[in-house]
């Protein structure tokens, strides 16, 4: 039998890549778990303390963490499109002054929009003076699709996105890299229902059986290929 050497070595490569990537995504899973671990453990930790010393986000984030300090309320920003339980409305982020000096921003919780005019902000509560809050270090206040930067340019009261750096340089404040989603209650008829940390491994198991189903299919059509090509050979 004459073997067709590109046709086969194609297969071999689409074969090679396809079991690489699907193991690729499995490494990434395993990961993923360890981290979804660590996530479980440092909810039962005891808090990290948030100071005017910058802490980097990969060394805290998911850690349960405390401050001290007072809200900075003309500050807020409100970020659009966040619904609860089917309902329209905002998430309130304020920076919030440390006492020990330094900012860092805060996800204070969940807002219903006002449905006559989205623009209006549906009154709340802001603790004055010194408080201490308590809350989970995150990377962002969560994110909202968005196609552009319009939505979260600078200087809205109300905006898509928030991006902790670029807001550190719209208002001058030393923020620290993360952002609090606050836990503790301050009485302030905020929700914080917030939603479970998830790292998204099962995608990364579907991707790894979506590789290598397609590893199968290659060699299972090469395979098909060269005994139609046997036969044929062999008949003429």
């Amino acid at each position: 039998m004459r073997i067709r050497w590109l046709p086969a070595l194609l297969i071999l490569a689409i074969v090679a890549v396809t079991i690489r990537l699907g193991f690729w995504q499995r490494d990434r899973a395993h990961q993923k778990e360890a981290l979804q671990a660590s996530i479980v453990r440092y909810e039962h930790a005891v808090p990290v303390d948030v100071g005017a010393q910058p802490i980097p986000l990969a060394s805290i984030e998911f850690h349960r963490v405390r401050a001290r300090g007072r809200f900075l309320p003309e500050q807020a920003v409100f970020l659009d499109n966040r619904p609860y339980n089917d309902q329209p409305g905002f998430y309130v982020v304020m920076p919030f002054k440390l006492s020990g000096g330094g900012v860092v921003l805060v996800n204070r919780g969940w807002l219903p929009r006002n449905i006559a005019d989205r623009t209006a902000i549906e009154p709340f509560s802001t603790p004055d003076g010194d408080i201490e809050i308590e809350g989970i270090a995150r990377a962002d206040a969560s994110r909202a699709f968005e196609l552009g930067e319009g939505g979260s340019a600078a200087h809205q009261k109300i905006r898509q996105n928030l991006d902790v750096a670029a807001y550190a340089k719209e208002t001058g404040l030393p923020l620290q890299p993360f952002v609090i989603q606050q836990t503790s209650d301050d009485g302030d008829k905020l929700v914080r229902d917030w939603p479970a940390a998830t790292t998204g491994v099962e995608r990364n198991y579907g991707y790894m059986f979506q590789w290598w189903a397609m590893a199968a299919a290659a060699l299972g059509f090469g395979l098909y290929a060269a005994r139609r090509a046997a036969k044929k050979s062999a008949g003429a």
